[in-house]
């Protein structure tokens, strides 16, 4: 694949922000430092490819895009500062429009006019479009001497590409969106945003946490639960697309057994993920007594107590974690690992958020991927958002994906099916050997002899 880099700039709010502007990291924030910066990567395919000509494409799609990021800027200034701490090492974001360090927004426009939208789509793994996606491999603390956000825009054969890369240890996948969904909104012609950010994060969490980071370790050491001196397994990436009515199926059977412990009935998210954490456990084949962790990254907005509005500019994410024995989760249905979930989720309220901070801040920890637990399957991102309504004013994407950052052995992330309604598409990675064994399973993929299953109204479920 062949990549021209046309042009790199630095974007800034349009009008300037008056003062210094400074917000201390939270508790919420601060586990994340070590993390890699978040990507995502969104494809359109342009109808018109007259758009795609020289001058056009510069001056209607690139300069269209830079103009709306400076507007969108004016709200969301944080993203274009910077990184700080003070001599007792506790971390900030800072904005101030007089200092010349400020980076801005890192903004590039590059070309590759023989790939097309297709190649990019043909495989599921991030290979293929890891050039077109910045900050492969850089961790969130480096936003002490880099932009807080990194954009590419390349060209395409048939359309355009757009790769990201988000501070992590800034916000989280609500506050990504929801700046994705502004800056969409000012592109199509919008003169102000229709939902303004809640920049204020001491209403979070006000706690001052010093912390020494002069050793981070990688993210990637001995992940998953493994051994440090081994030799790290072969990871692959797979997309897993449960049509709509794929997941009214699994939520039929998960519920189609009433709990005696008095489980309410389990939701779509509960019921799919029990389901891919059966199987995964299955695929990995342990053995009964083996422990196999569940682990989400959890929007604590609405848990916080007071609530935080939905529209925080932030991180308000916490990790619930929970197992059983994989002997366990083989031995009975669907409904037994969701409730397994369901407990874990219902029990992390406002007073669980609150000890995990407390004990966080008397022992602060910096987390690595193992953290997430063993023979984990941890999930991030949601199907809540709205990906497919990012609309600059050419259409809506072919696709989003997750960049190559941040994946491990267990690591899903959950997004909305292109096809509507409650369509979801599973990216995961796992061992190459495990991966292979879920492909083939028919029970996981709603398959019986080649055939996808119908529910018995005239549609099918499946894989799709």
């Amino acid at each position: 694949m062949k990549i021209k880099i046309i042009s790199k700039t630095h974007a800034k709010p349009n009008k300037p922000i008056l003062g210094k502007k400074q917000y201390q990291l939270t508790t919420f924030d601060l586990p994340y430092l070590a993390f890699y910066y978040n990507q995502k990567f969104l494809l359109y395919k342009f109808k018109n490819l007259l758009d795609l000509e020289e001058p056009t494409f510069q001056n209607d799609v690139v300069e269209k895009l830079k103009d709306g990021l400076g507007l969108v800027l004016e709200d969301f200034y944080q993203l274009a500062g910077k990184l700080a701490k003070d001599d007792e090492g506790v971390f900030r974001v800072e904005y101030d429009s007089d200092d010349g360090e400020i980076n801005g927004v890192e903004f590039s426009a590059a070309d590759a006019a023989d790939v097309s939208v297709d190649d990019l789509t043909a495989d599921d793994g991030t290979a293929k479009f890891k050039d077109l996606v910045p900050y492969n491999g850089i961790l969130n603390l480096e936003g002490l001497k880099r932009p807080l956000l990194a954009v590419q825009v390349t060209k395409l054969k048939d359309g355009l590409a757009m790769g990201l890369a988000f501070n992590h240890a800034v916000l989280d996948g609500t506050a990504t969106w929801h700046f994705m969904s502004s800056w969409a909104e000012i592109c199509r012609g919008a003169q102000s945003i229709s939902v303004q950010p809640f920049l204020d994060r001491s209403k979070a969490r006000d706690t001052r946490v010093k912390l020494d980071l002069t050793s981070v370790k990688d993210p990637n050491a001995s992940s998953n639960g493994g051994d440090a001196t081994a030799e790290p397994p072969h990871l692959v990436e797979k997309i897993f697309k449960f049509s709509d009515s794929a997941i009214h199926t699994i939520k039929s059977r998960a519920n189609s057994v009433i709990p005696l412990d008095g489980s309410k009935p389990f939701s779509t998210f509960q019921s799919l993920t029990s389901h891919i954490w059966r199987h995964v456990t299955l695929a990995r084949g342990l053995k009964p007594e083996d422990i196999t962790v569940f682990t989400v990254f959890a929007d604590c907005r609405r848990r916080v107590d007071p609530p935080m509005p939905e529209e925080y500019f932030g991180n308000c994410i916490q990790a619930i974690f929970t197992g059983t024995a994989a002997g366990l989760l083989a031995a009975h249905g669907p409904e037994f690992g969701a409730s397994v979930i369901q407990k874990a989720i219902v029990a992390h309220d406002a007073r669980a958020i609150d000890a995990r901070n407390e004990e966080w801040e008397k022992s602060p920890k910096i987390f690595q991927f193992k953290d997430a637990g063993v023979n984990c399957v941890a999930v991030g991102s949601s199907p809540r958002f709205k990906v497919y309504e990012v609309d600059f004013g050419w259409g809506k994407p072919e696709t989003v994906r997750s960049g190559s950052n941040n994946r491990f052995n267990g690591m899903m992330y959950l997004y909305q099916g292109k096809a509507g309604g409650i369509s979801i598409d599973v990216e995961i990675t796992l061992e190459a050997s495990v991966m292979e064994k879920l492909e083939k399973n028919k029970e996981f993929l709603l398959v019986e002899d080649g055939k996808k299953i119908s529910n018995g109204n005239g549609k099918v479920n499946g894989f799709v």
